[in-house]
């Protein structure tokens, strides 16, 4: 690399506005040679117009123009062979200032390195000469800046994706990540739209043009026409926990019922934590509300397990003064847990406006099921031995039923403290129907610490071995415990 070339500069002139670009890069703009900038064939460049104050007189300017934007092109190598030739020339024009030992800054919009042409640039050049980066204010941050709320704060993930992803790929992306800037949109707007809400997203989601430009604008991306979106705009949505800060239009709050799963983090939903994370409030059960992590200014009403319409009215009140409240249910909220609880209270004409949603979970009978097979893998009902909601004849009507009907069953709240001679009922009622040999799983605390599951014949299931933490799965006359110790209820009968 000869000294007497001159040097490359990569310079980052932010999203728009002049006075956001850093006083390095408006010294640099200032003392180069060349002043190279972009533009499509209409011949306005973003670029030159954001650096126009910092520009001297006597300065070259290269003004490189892309033979082709989104438009049809019959070059024989198609859109990219075009754009790749157009690289390709761009970087000899700049190579021969560099070579007659001209210092050439080449303006960027945002950040160089952060999806802008300069770096197609960069890696034509750098390698034969000097050259630096001047980093600048990304459009992300702007547009953050527009919308006047943090993106992202302690443990949560911001995604960065481009529009011209698939939109299936879009939609899962954003169903997995807390926040998200989605870029490039213009023709891709209808497909970003689509997938903001396939992916349950679109409420939350802002729109962001020209971030602080004198044209910006900012709106709900909901309420975006598909064919008013230029390139240079941005949708962003927020994690969970500052989604609430963007206005919205709305003082109103509302009730989602959460389910955490049966008990491993893992298998909680990004749908759920996203819930957890954006609630002002959290409403639930004690020992489940202490699953979810602590969160600064969020508030947490915890309760006993046997106050099931008074935790909901509460949520409910919560919510009708505004609140965004998650009611945090264990396993799947509307498997004998507070989702069922929560739409019944809200038929009170004091709670008709209040917005009810909920958010599945894994429930404790597919989990225990996951750990030896697939059990339920045909028809099978799912039952609750408690007696305290319903009449012990009904619950014992309803076991002789199942079990008359040959298909395989789950049973949740076995016992508990004030209940242990259930299960002996149980067994009794089912061996009326079934054959001592029936397989039963029994499942305890899955998916903690104190985890235990074993497989037993039906005429040797203990009562005494069964508390508040186990659940329950009592085979068909199909299911068939293998030489290797899997269960499973075969879908077929002979």
């Amino acid at each position: 690399m000869s000294s007497v070339h001159g040097k490359l500069w990569g310079v980052g002139i932010g999203p728009g506005d002049s006075e956001l670009v850093t006083v390095k890069a408006a010294r640099v703009i200032g003392e180069a040679d060349v002043v190279a900038f972009h533009s499509a064939r209409h011949g306005r460049s973003i670029s030159r117009a954001i650096a126009a104050p910092y520009l001297r007189d006597g300065q070259i300017e290269e003004h490189l123009v892309y033979p082709v934007t989104t438009e049809t092109i019959d070059h024989p190598g198609g859109y990219q062979g075009a754009i790749d030739e157009f690289y390709e020339q761009a970087a000899e024009r700049l190579a021969a200032h560099l070579e007659a030992g001209r210092s050439v800054a080449l303006l960027a919009a945002g950040d160089p390195l952060f999806y802008s042409s300069y770096m197609h640039m960069h890696k034509r050049l750098a390698p034969r000469f000097d050259a630096e980066v001047i980093p600048g204010v990304t459009s992300i941050s702007a547009a953050a800046a527009a919308l006047g709320t943090p993106l992202v704060e302690g443990e949560e993930i911001l995604t960065v994706l481009p529009g011209t992803l698939p939109e299936t790929e879009l939609a899962r992306r954003l169903r997995d990540t807390d926040a998200a800037a989605v870029l490039k949109l213009g023709r891709t707007f209808p497909a970003v739209r689509q997938a903001l809400s396939d992916s349950g997203r679109m409420d939350e989601a802002r729109y962001v043009e020209r971030a602080t430009s004198t044209r910006q604008r900012v709106c709900a991306a909901a309420d975006v026409a598909d064919d008013d979106v230029p390139y240079f705009a941005i949708a962003v949505v927020p994690s969970p926990s500052n989604a609430a800060a963007v206005p919205s239009g709305t003082d109103a709050g509302e009730v989602v019922v959460v389910g955490l799963g049966p008990g491993d983090a893992s298998w909680t939903t990004p749908e759920v934590y996203r819930e957890l994370a954006g609630a002002t409030d959290l409403v639930g059960y004690t020992t489940y509300i202490d699953r979810v992590p602590h969160r600064p200014g969020q508030r947490r009403h915890s309760s006993d397990n046997k106050v099931e319409a008074e935790r909901a009215a509460m949520a409910l009140d919560l919510a009708k003064n505004g609140a965004r409240v998650a009611v945090v249910s264990s396993g799947d909220p509307g498997i004998f847990a507070m989702a069922a609880a929560v739409l019944e209270v809200a038929e009170d004409d004091q709670w008709q406006d209040v917005p009810v949603r909920v958010v599945p979970g894994v429930t404790a009978a597919s989990a225990v099921a996951s750990r030896v097979g697939a059990p339920l893998g045909h028809d099978f009902a799912v039952l609750s031995l408690s007696d305290r909601l319903k009449p012990w004849d009904a619950v014992a009507t309803r076991v002789s039923a199942v079990a008359g009907a040959d298909m395989a069953f789950a049973v949740y709240n076995p016992a508990s403290r004030s209940r242990t001679w259930q299960v002996a009922a149980l067994k009794d009622l089912v061996l009326e129907h079934r054959s001592g040999d029936t397989p039963v799983v029994v499942g305890r605390a899955v998916g903690s610490a104190a985890e235990s599951v074993r497989v037993v014949r039906l005429a040797d299931l203990d009562p005494e071995s069964v508390d508040m933490r186990t659940l329950l799965i009592v085979g068909a006359s199909t299911t068939r415990v293998s030489a290797s110790g899997r269960v499973y209820t075969s879908r077929y009968y002979d």
